[in-house]
């Protein structure tokens, strides 16, 4: 099967992560589910350059479809998409304000309530390893136990969602909170939500706040 829309959005999608700030040049990359595997974007081509035929069709069996070479961080992309139902879409980004605090090895803690979108009270840092090596992939997938954003010390942001419109939004969030995070560390120290508060927050989250009517979250 070609995936033509499938291919289509994930260009768009891409090309949409550098147009928004949160990512530069080639440096991220994403992925989208299809029947037995994934699409993933190629590597090392400007986005601008891409046409669907680039887009690389990897199956959870490992075989790879296409005239280009996969993303050199496909792994992440293969095993969060294999073990996370949930995850429908997968990006990676290397924008300016998660790179700044995952070089800090920093998680974000529950400063804002939005930090409830990814999932829990804290966006973790997983451990440093080499990019697009088994032991970031593994690093990564234990830092999102239970969320759909992690930060990748000293690298960028990694996000799943259920499509590639979530994922991006999220990932913009994300972004969003890293910068307003370093700017309140060169005030003072952080005024943290209790667990009771951040629970609040996932209750309505919930009920579907933000989303449009009758999709669930």
């Amino acid at each position: 099967m070609n995936w033509r829309a499938e291919r289509e959005e994930l260009i768009a999608t891409v090309r949409e992560m550098n147009a928004r700030g949160i990512n530069q040049g080639s440096s991220g990359n994403a992925s989208v589910r299809v029947d037995g595997g994934y699409l993933i974007t190629p590597s090392g081509m400007a986005y601008d350059d891409l046409a669907p035929e680039d887009i690389v069709e990897m199956s959870f069996d490992g075989e790879v479809s296409g005239r280009r070479n996969p993303s050199s961080e496909w792994r992440f992309h293969h095993d969060l998409l294999e073990s996370r139902a949930d995850f429908g879409a997968v990006l990676h980004t290397h924008g300016k304000g998660v790179m700044t605090i995952a070089c800090q090895r920093l998680e974000l803690p529950p400063f804002h309530y939005m930090i409830a979108m990814a999932g829990g009270n804290t966006i973790r840092c997983a451990d440093y390893a080499t990019f697009g090596t088994q032991e970031l992939s593994d690093n990564a997938l234990k830092a999102m136990e239970e969320r759909k954003a992690c930060l990748l010390a000293n690298h960028g942001l990694l996000v799943g969602e259920k499509n590639l419109e979530r994922a991006l939004a999220l990932a913009v969030e994300v972004e969003t909170l890293c910068e307003t995070y370093w700017r309140i560390l060169q005030i003072g120290t952080p005024i943290l939500l209790s667990d009771a508060e951040m629970d609040a927050v996932k209750e309505q989250f919930s009920k579907g706040y933000g989303m449009p009517q009758g999709e669930d979250r």
